[in-house]
């Protein structure tokens, strides 16, 4: 079976998780990717770490202002009701539990629910900015991620080779093969994105995955109805 990478699905079912209400941060990458998938029904409050509760969507082009950016620097509106702040009180939301849901995409992650995100050895990064303190503040921490690197090998893994950014803080990992929960240091896999099978998963992963006896097959641009394992993480 013949992969092709697809960021879209990825993006789709991590919107279909949250609920009126919940604060979510979205991370930079393709994290980004997933407010435009939030179905106009769920009212979420997006928060950025840079100071923003209330972000928006991206600027239609000729209406970007530089000062109203996201966490990583792409122009950005404000949602009615919105508000700034500085960092002090943006870390102060986020390390005293405000956030419901943080996505971040990754490097690795591994089934102890270790995340590596922010540096490759021997090449010139920004830094994590503000993955390190969303992982311990936020709820509920979700991976995005291709399931394979360029190189082909998987992205989820028994142990990270990377530099962490964060210790066993990882509770759920969406790839473009299907939906993962961390629990007691395995990859339990919730669902499956056609053609993908759990076969294939199981073949192609280089971890300790176990197929849950309610896992669910989701067919691709298609509505996802059912009650979802997943969710109730939350």
């Amino acid at each position: 079976m013949e992969y092709i990478a697809n960021k879209e699905i990825i993006a789709r079912r991590i919107a279909q998780i949250f609920k009126t209400g919940e604060v979510v941060n979205l991370g930079i990458g393709l994290p980004t990717l997933v407010e435009k998938y939030i179905s106009p029904e769920v009212n979420i409050i997006l928060m950025s770490e840079n100071g923003i509760m209330g972000l928006g969507p991206a600027p239609a082009k000729g209406f970007e202002s530089r000062d109203i950016t996201d966490s990583g620097g792409s122009a950005a509106t404000i949602r009615k009701g919105g508000c700034f702040f500085d960092s002090a009180t943006s870390f102060g939301i986020i390390r005293g539990g405000h956030v419901d849901y943080t996505v971040l995409g990754v490097l690795e992650v591994d089934q102890d629910g270790n995340l590596a995100n922010y540096k490759v050895p021997g090449k010139m990064v920004p830094g994590m900015g503000g993955a390190m303190d969303l992982t311990i503040g936020a709820r509920i921490v979700i991976a995005a991620t291709l399931h394979f690197q360029p190189t082909g090998s998987s992205r989820l893994k028994r142990h990270c080779t990377l530099p962490l950014t964060a210790h066993k803080e990882v509770n759920l990992v969406v790839t473009d093969l299907g939906v993962f929960e961390v629990q007691g240091g395995r990859f339990y896999l919730a669902e499956y994105f056609a053609p993908y099978t759990p076969e294939y998963i199981l073949e192609h992963t280089d971890a300790d995955i176990i197929v849950k006896n309610n896992c669910i097959k989701v067919v691709i641009n298609t509505q996802i109805t059912e009650e979802k394992q997943c969710q109730k993480l939350v």
